[in-house]
């Protein structure tokens, strides 16, 4: 009886194609990410001047709500009430405390309707949130 020789095993190999495939996936997300971030840039909100204004470095996930000269809140292309708004936010900053939230007022908003949305975010327990600006130039 002719047994067949003992077979070596295969030394361990890096599985590429599943990394590859977690790195596309990313890429793809991230590109998504910064061209809706910059749609939302680009609604017709004239921000207020400041001297020291500067581009901020974007982050995923960021959260942008625009408030027209009307008082109307968007977020994500849609007109939502304040109490939307502060649900929604309500439920983000349940599962990411430290979730980024920007403001865009138009710069003639009512101070009013600025102070409402900022109790927005702070009653659904976002605390980091900050003000848009625009360079004077």
């Amino acid at each position: 009886m002719k047994f067949s020789a003992e077979a070596r095993p295969k030394p361990p190999a890096l599985a590429l194609t599943s990394m590859l495939d977690v790195i596309f996936l990313l890429l793809c997300f991230f590109v998504t990410s910064s061209v809706f971030s910059q749609w939302e840039s680009e609604i017709s909100i004239q921000l207020p001047n400041a001297k020291n204004a500067e581009d901020p470095d974007r982050l995923p996930g960021e959260i942008i709500a625009n408030v027209a000269k009307d008082g109307s809140v968007r977020v994500n292309g849609m007109d939502i009430t304040l109490e939307d708004l502060n649900a929604r936010l309500g439920k983000i900053a349940r599962y990411y405390p430290g979730q980024a939230v920007i403001i865009r007022a138009d710069k003639a908003v009512s101070y009013e309707n600025l102070v409402k949305v900022i109790d927005a975010c702070r009653s659904a327990g976002v605390w980091n949130f900050s003000l848009a600006t625009s360079n004077e130039k």
